[in-house]
């Protein structure tokens, strides 16, 4: 029930002022013991709840999953295996799962929000897990998404091949591992934010991600700013938010 409805039921005298009072101080979190779901994030800053699964117990994404669903939430779950997957569906008709991006989605209503598009470009195919990651958030935000992949200074002319539609989105999220260049190669070039992504993807002397981290956060590129290795759903949601600022009145 929203502010809406509760304020009109009080003014109808369909219900006392204790009730109405009780809800108010609910408003916002889904107790649950274990877990208290921030059903009021949305509101607050433009970025729904949203189920990190690492580290917890297929029980408890399923029991998350479920209260959600059951509250009208929409669903996104990250970092999720096959086996949690199968959990959710039981409670969660209609949940869809992207093996790569290990993400589960459920929307009750499909729609588009963002202003202009949000582009995905990977340097490899090796890179495509975080990338995907990047995708399915930005379209759950519901933002429109191109994704280009394979693109890397390994073979630049490739990224060329795809330029109109780069330089044309609105936000260009960057998903690289190894030296991670290619996001300063794109900040280079255009107009618009670029959002790097380094990638635990590379040899010994990556460390896991760390040169392509380094070499993002050195960028020579004026425009570029990098979220956290392999980080493709806070890029998503930094390039979301910026799909839907709106121009000043």
């Amino acid at each position: 029930m929203d502010i809406r409805d509760i304020l009109e039921k009080y003014k109808d005298g369909e219900m006392e002022l204790v009730e109405a009072l009780s809800h108010f101080t609910k408003r916002g979190i889904e107790e649950m013991g274990f877990a208290n779901i921030d059903t009021d994030r949305l509101h607050r800053t433009g970025l729904p709840e949203v189920i990190y699964s690492q580290g917890k117990t297929t029980e408890q994404v399923r029991l998350i999953a479920e209260r959600m669903y059951l509250k009208g939430i929409d669903i996104l779950a990250t970092r999720a295996s096959q086996e949690i997957y199968d959990a959710v569906k039981t409670v969660v008709p209609g949940a869809v799962y992207n093996s790569l991006a290990k993400t589960i989605v459920y929307k009750h209503k499909e729609e588009i929000t963002g202003k202009g598009y949000i582009a995905v470009v990977s340097a490899g195919t090796s890179d495509l897990p975080v990338a995907e990651e990047a995708v399915e958030t930005a379209r759950f935000l519901n933002n429109k998404v191109e994704a280009i992949y394979d693109v890397g200074v390994a073979g630049i002319h490739r990224l060329f091949n795809k330029w109109e539609l780069i330089r044309n989105a609105r936000v260009i999220i960057v998903v690289a591992g190894m030296e991670g260049a290619l996001a300063s190669v794109v900040g280079g070039l255009v107009d618009k934010p670029v959002i790097g992504v380094p990638t635990s993807i590379g040899y010994g002397a990556n460390f896991q991600g760390l040169s392509a981290l380094l070499s993002m956060l050195n960028s020579c590129a004026a425009g570029v700013s990098v979220v956290n290795i392999d980080n493709g759903f806070g890029a998503a949601c930094q390039a979301s938010l910026i799909n839907k600022l709106q121009d000043p009145k």
